[in-house]
């Protein structure tokens, strides 16, 4: 993990964080007094170390604080399906293969600030957990089971025999306009195509309906997690309604 913000969630949340390294130049930083508190406070080891150290990584917004830890842990998507409780309406987000680290954890830290449920994620040709999607989450990975499956199509097909709805996104001219749709009135699995090509067929075929995005300029589509972000908070008006 790195970043300060990054760091200063996953202690927040509770992830077994063992080792914290912070540059030299950092010690007296006021901003950082409360992650090494913090650290300090849960036992992790804490490092300072030269830009030397830091250069090695791939990571160029570090803000000189990397942070090291037990890999992160998935949930089962039994058990993000036991996360119901009947109570408010399940939300679950699922990406269907996005590659791109920097989507996946912009659609992750939307998604918990929304109040999904979970996220489901593929296991293979996807992005994964990793240092760049907790960034990009800030934070929100450590707050929001996300369960890891093998197969997209199957987990809409176990979601739907539990009661979700399956709402797939497109661009299509014949889809629903997503504030025409009901995305307030039951449980609901809102599925985010891969970057480039969108779902793919043998999940359209797992939707209960498509929803688009209307636009109004010259480009063809929105980036795939501001259409999330988009779709979520028109989820989640449409709720605060009822």
């Amino acid at each position: 993990m790195y970043g300060v913000h990054a760091v200063e969630e996953a202690l927040d949340g509770g992830e077994p964080v063992r080792r914290l390294h912070v540059g030299d130049d950092r010690k007296r930083d006021p901003a950082l007094r409360r992650l090494l508190a913090q650290a300090r406070d849960l036992g992790v080891t804490v490092r300072f170390e030269s830009r030397t150290f830091f250069s090695q990584f791939p990571y160029r917004a570090h803000q000189s604080v990397i942070a090291f830890g037990a890999p992160f842990e998935y949930i089962s998507l039994d058990e993000a399906v036991a996360l119901r409780t009947g109570e408010t309406l399940a939300l679950y987000v699922v990406l269907d293969h996005l590659t791109d680290p920097h989507n996946a954890g912009a659609i992750i830290r939307s998604a918990e600030c929304a109040g999904a449920t979970a996220v489901v994620i593929p296991e293979r040709r996807a992005a994964g957990v990793n240092a760049t999607v907790r960034k990009a989450a800030a934070g929100a990975t450590s707050h929001l089971p996300i369960a890891r499956v093998a197969n997209v199509a199957g987990a809409l097909r176990v979601l739907k025999k539990a009661g979700v709805w399956v709402a797939g996104t497109t661009a299509d001219e014949d889809a629903q306009a997503y504030t025409e749709a009901d995305l307030g009135s039951t449980d609901l699995a809102l599925v985010i195509g891969a970057e480039s090509s969108g779902i793919s067929p043998l999940v359209r075929k797992e939707c209960d309906f498509l929803l688009r995005i209307p636009l109004y300029g010259q480009t063809s589509s929105l980036n795939a997690s501001v259409a999330a972000g988009v779709l979520l908070f028109e989820l989640r008006r449409q709720r605060a309604r009822r």
